[in-house]
C-alpha cells in the first residue's frame, strides 16, 4: 500500500554513498525530507541536489534532515557527491525496496519511450515518523523553498 499523508512512513535500513547505514527510526524526533530522484548526475537531479546543498545550513537550522534516495549504487552516489560537493546522505536503494515501499517506482515516458524508473517525489516526515506532506510536483531549482513552504515553517 502506497503511504499517504497521515500514515506511518515505512521504515528502512539502507547504506549511503559513504557506506554508513541509515534507518528512518534513527531520525525519530526530527523532521525528515526523504526525496526520491531518478538518477545521479543528470540535469534535473543535479539541480535539485545542488539547491539542497546550497541551503543545507538553513535547513539544518530549521531542524530538517535531508535524505536523498535513488536506485543507483553506493559507488554512483559517491561520484555524484564528490563531483558536486554534496553534504547530505544519498541512500542506495539497489534492490528497489524503498522506491516500491513509497510507491515511487513505476512506468515513465521520455521522448516516446516507456520504461520503469523512479518518480521525483519528496516525502516530508514529522518527528514521530508520520507522513506530514507529499511533494509530487518538485521544483528542482528551488526545492528548499518548496520544502519550507509546504511544511509552513517560513523561509531561510
Amino acid at each position: 500500500m502506497i503511504p499517504t499523508v497521515g500514515s506511518k512512513a515505512p521504515d528502512f535500513t539502507l547504506k549511503d554513498q559513504k557506506g554508513t547505514t541509515h534507518s528512518l527510526s534513527d531520525y525519530k524526533g526530527k523532521k525528515v525530507a526523504l526525496y526520491f530522484y531518478p538518477k545521479d548526475d543528470t540535469p534535473g537531479c543535479t539541480a535539485q541536489a545542488c539547491n539542497l546543498r546550497d541551503n543545507m545550513q538553513g535547513l539544518t537550522d530549521k531542524g530538517i534532515v535531508i535524505l536523498g534516495a535513488s536506485t543507483d549504487d553506493e559507488k554512483s552516489h559517491q561520484k555524484f557527491e564528490q563531483k558536486f560537493d554534496l553534504n547530505f546522505p544519498l541512500l542506495a536503494d539497489t534492490d528497489q525496496k524503498l522506491v516500491n515501499d513509497y510507491g515511487v517506482w513505476g512506468e515513465k515516458n521520455y521522448m516516446g519511450k516507456t520504461y520503469m524508473g523512479t518518480s521525483r517525489v519528496t516525502y516530508l516526515i514529522d518527528e514521530d515518523g508520520t507522513i506530514a506532506h507529499i511533494i509530487d510536483k518538485v521544483d528542482t531549482k528551488d526545492h528548499t523553498k518548496q520544502i519550507l513552504d509546504t511544511w509552513g515553517i517560513g523561509s531561510l
